[in-house]
């Protein structure tokens, strides 16, 4: 199997070999064992997200007959077989993984128990269980008198079930009639439920053993003689269609697009392997799935992403440590905090630093009498958001506040149309983009009078304002009052409102105009000024980095004898150390308890870094078709803390692993070095901040 196309690695095989890096995760014995099935959890999320989007682009294209070998460098067919395969091994590995760690926790007195395993007690306590909250909430159909097979979400797990009924005469090699039904488990009652114990020992059995434990219950109206079920999932091509009916506003074209997602094309069937052929075959025949399709045997359950929140039982024992957020210093959340930008810059890393001073940037606007107006960007927010409830707060205290919010952000289409129609009704102003670009930055300008003059204030971001991700996700924000970026920010916001003026920036970097031309006037510098001879190196953290044109362009600074090092937590299409290529390029990805996704890039510029942070990685999306936001730095002290946070990444030696050709995933040793893990070393190095900062003022 080829990895490569003309000194790339292909994208759809590094995102899986991504996806088997969080597998590693839940396979490694130095994470707790709760957390390990987390990232059991996180792996089979990913993996759904993949076939929705990517595996269905790729179907597509097989279909529409694009001359997908030069886009692909392989036919879509033989790449979607690829994937399958791959998929396969990793999923038989994931089970491998399940069962072992449901084996370790049987050592911590922990049993996940089916319904063959139940005492008489736990089985009155199921069949009370299921009466009181799973009843209620199950829909089940029979199939075989159906004219057309019903819709199954690619959202719920479903029982396929099997009844094989009694005869109905005496001849005993009469062929008995069989019927067919589906059972859909409800995404509405935990998946996971604790049993009652009078013991040390703690049980748990899955939902969908509950509702095995009571399919006479189901089904009591027929008389079968036998009665089996097993479990199948599907996952359906997620793009959505826009009509043309320019009678329709956008936001009801999209409204009515995420309801078409739901009747999208399957792309995958994952089925329980002991299942009987003829059932297996009823519902592959029922559902329209062939060939194209990836058909993938796995275990007893699937929708394995709900071990993202399998409960904790109090076992704290057997969950990372956690670390709490801490503050930033010479920020209160007691005080004014625009009164501390106007003095100074000042960073936040998050999760290691507290989220709530974001919260308390937006609601010190909203009450304070100077402040007239707040232009924010949203991308992703967090369910019960903050954020909104802070700008809603604003506007009834007669700001003008002006939100561009992307109705296209992929599976929070619907979370964004009912915040922005409860925004709507608020007075907010919304702004829904630009024709044919999404809107990925995350910039906030805030305008105060000032002794009659307009004052600005404002945030710049790597990462969504969204407060529950902002615990999991590693990103930096910006807070400043410098009126040179945020004069080009408020730039942006006039660009949303008229598409056609293309402006000019004299500090941001905004795509799709100007990212890649201006990266790529950075790093010519650097390739001049390691030909001079002088200091020249390239430092990059980012998600992925996809982009052939920008990959040949790092592989042209490396000849140049630029030395280049890549935190990449994702995508990597760049191949480091190939000879006479890019042999002074070394990449890493970090995998660890939070999901790396601050950007920060540094140049030389012969022993003056220049240092910038960005909503944009190095894919072709983020530089030429959406909206992203380049920041630089310019207050020394961040500067000087950010290029310190990237050192501390590149020491990793615990948690990095190495990108290169073969997609292994080894992780990275330094014998000469003790273990260094970066996440907890990162929090580390913010709390001796704060320790030096104590020991200066006593």
């Amino acid at each position: 199997m080829n990895n490569t196309i003309n000194n790339y690695t292909d994208r759809e095989k590094s995102w899986l070999t991504f996806n088997a890096r969080v597998l590693q995760e839940a396979n490694d014995e130095s994470v707790p064992l709760l957390d390990r099935f987390r990232f059991l959890g996180i792996f089979s999320n990913n993996l759904d997200e993949f076939f929705r989007v990517r595996y269905a682009a790729i179907r597509r294209m097989s279909f529409e007959r694009v001359e997908s070998e030069k886009i692909l460098g392989v036919p879509a067919e033989q790449l979607l077989k690829e994937i399958t395969e791959i998929v396969i091994e990793q999923q038989a590995e994931s089970l491998r993984i399940l069962s072992e760690i449901e084996k370790k926790l049987e050592s911590e007195n922990i049993f996940i128990i089916n319904e063959k395993q139940v005492t008489k007690e736990q089985e009155i306590f199921i069949h009370d269980y299921f009466i009181q909250n799973v009843s209620p909430a199950v829909v089940t159909i029979m199939l075989n008198d159906l004219d057309e097979f019903p819709l199954l979400k690619d959202t719920s797990g479903y029982l396929a079930v099997k009844l094989v009924m009694k005869s109905k005469n005496n001849f005993p090699f009469s062929s008995k009639e069989i019927r067919y039904a589906v059972v859909e488990i409800p995404n509405t009652v935990n998946r996971f439920v604790v049993l009652p114990s009078n013991s040390e020992k703690q049980y748990i059995i899955l939902l969908d053993d509950v509702i095995r434990c009571d399919l006479n219950n189901i089904f009591n109206i027929f008389d079968y003689e036998s009665i089996s079920a097993h479990m199948i999932k599907i996952t359906r091509d997620a793009q959505l269609e826009f009509d043309s009916d320019l009678s329709k506003s956008l936001m009801e074209k999209i409204s009515n697009s995420v309801k078409e997602r739901r009747v999208g094309e399957p792309v995958r069937f994952v089925y329980d392997q002991s299942i009987e052929n003829d059932t297996l075959s009823f519902f592959l025949k029922g559902m329209g799935i062939d060939s194209s399709d990836s058909v993938i045997p796995g275990g007893r359950y699937h929708n394995r992403r709900d071990y993202m929140n399998f409960p904790n039982l109090g076992r704290y024992d057997l969950l990372y440590k956690e670390n709490l957020p801490l503050p930033v210093p010479g920020l209160s959340l007691e005080g004014s905090i625009l009164e501390r930008i106007k003095k100074k810059d000042y960073l936040l890393y998050a999760p290691y630093q507290s989220f709530s001073y974001i919260i308390k940037f937006l609601r010190e606007a909203a009450l304070d009498p100077k402040v007239v107006s707040i232009k924010i960007t949203l991308y992703r927010l967090a369910k019960n958001s903050q954020i909104v409830s802070s700008l809603i707060n604003a506007a009834k205290n007669g700001k003008k506040v002006t939100v561009q919010i992307e109705l296209q952000a992929r599976f929070d289409e619907e979370s964004n149309i009912s915040y922005s129609e409860q925004m709507q009704t608020e007075g907010i102003e919304l702004i829904f983009g630009v024709k044919g670009l999404k809107v990925h930055s995350k910039i906030c300008v805030i305008e105060r009078l000032e002794e009659g003059k307009v004052k600005r204030y404002g945030l710049v971001s790597t990462g969504n304002f969204n407060e529950n991700s902002a615990k999991i996700y590693t990103d930096v924000t910006l807070f400043t009052s410098n009126n040179e970026i945020l004069k080009d920010a408020a730039k942006i916001f006039d660009f949303f409102d008229v598409n056609y003026r293309v402006h000019r920036y004299k500090h941001l970097i905004v795509s799709p105009h100007y990212t890649r031309s201006r990266f790529n006037k950075l790093i010519d510098r650097e390739i001049s000024n390691a030909l001079l001879g002088k200091e020249a190196y390239i430092k990059l953290k980012m998600n992925s980095i996809s982009d052939f044109k920008m990959t040949d362009k790092l592989y042209e600074s490396s000849n140049a004898g630029v030395k280049i090092q890549l935190i990449i937590r994702g995508i990597c299409c760049l191949i480091p150390g190939l000879k006479g290529i890019s042999e002074n390029i070394e990449a890493i990805s970090i995998v660890d308890n939070y999901l790396e996704h601050s950007r920060i890039y540094i140049f030389a510029n012969d022993g003056n870094p220049d240092v910038f942070i960005s909503s944009a990685d190095f894919m072709t999306r983020n530089l030429d078709s959406r909206v992203e936001v380049t920041c630089p730095i310019y207050d020394s002290e961040i500067k000087k803390e950010l290029i310190e946070t990237f050192e501390i990444g590149w020491k990793a030696n615990v948690k990095a692993r190495i990108h290169s050709a073969d997609l292994l995933n080894n992780y990275r040793k330094r014998n000469d070095e003790k273990p260094f893990r970066a996440q907890q070393e990162m929090y580390n190095f913010y709390q001796n901040k704060l320790d030096v900062i104590a020991e200066d003022v006593q």
